[in-house]
């Protein structure tokens, strides 16, 4: 029993917790005798291995700060209406296209699901162990613009270029200034062919070039976010709850 203690001591004391409480589990489980000693240490292993993954996810779930925490492709509703193939979705599940640095572009009318279906693959991304990062893009410009002043600029721009996915929600807004346009082109340039970022928005492709006072902004961005993505158009009826107020903000519901 000495010999069990110490072996349990070391293992909290090297961090590692969790093969400490399975290791005290099959000590104190008569079940435990009848399994070889290979069995056992896979066993503890295991637990360790799965209560660090866990661990990782909850880290990189919160760190990407979705917008709606609990969407997942598993959950998406393929109502004919919405026209969302299912078939096209299964072939992006596997986030291959974040090794492929491909991009992903959502759009549609208000209330049918952009911003679930751009958060279902942030979700995703983020069980494969990889870091994700959610903002609406008015946001993300308004804290570009603070850290021109305050000196967190370069620390926010190192951040998102070592962001494995960026989501840019609510694209389209608003009429970007130039100076906003060289702050999204910015971005947009560090993480090219090196970085993957979805788009959400309700303005169609075809007229994002209009949303920048500068066109040759508006091109550089263009052809840097538009040529190598994937592309979903959502349709059908609002989603929304009919008692939630109509505003900017898109999909803050489940879509079941």
């Amino acid at each position: 029993m000495m010999l069990n203690n110490q072996t349990l001591e070391k293992l909290v004391s090297m961090k590692l917790s969790s093969m400490g409480r399975e290791y005290r589990r099959q000590i104190e489980s008569p079940d435990s005798i009848a399994l070889s000693f290979e069995e056992r240490f896979g066993m503890i292993v295991d637990t360790e291995w799965i209560t660090r993954h866990n661990s990782r996810l909850t880290r990189l779930l919160r760190q990407a700060d979705l917008r709606i925490p609990g969407a997942c492709l598993e959950d998406l509703d393929y109502d004919p209406r919405r026209k969302l193939d299912r078939g096209y979705v299964a072939r992006l599940a596997d986030c291959s296209w974040i090794n492929e640095h491909r991009n992903i572009i959502v759009t549609g009318a208000t209330g049918t699901g952009k911003t679930y279906l751009a958060c279902a693959f942030g979700n995703a991304v983020c069980r494969q162990g990889l870091k994700t990062k959610y903002y609406r893009v008015n946001r993300l410009l308004t804290d570009l613009t603070i850290g021109r002043g305050d000196g967190s600029y370069n620390r926010i721009m190192r951040e998102l270029k070592k962001t494995d996915l960026l989501i840019l929600d609510d694209w389209g807004m608003a009429v970007l200034d130039p100076v906003s346009g060289r702050d999204l082109l910015e971005v947009v340039e560090d993480r090219f062919e090196c970085r993957s970022t979805v788009i959400s928005g309700q303005l169609p492709v075809k007229d994002w070039h209009d949303l920048f006072d500068d066109s040759t902004v508006a091109d550089a961005v263009l052809d840097r976010i538009v040529h190598n993505a994937y592309r979903f158009e959502l349709y059908g009826p609002s989603k929304r709850c009919p008692d939630l107020e109509q505003n900017d903000d898109d999909d803050i519901e489940k879509m079941d």
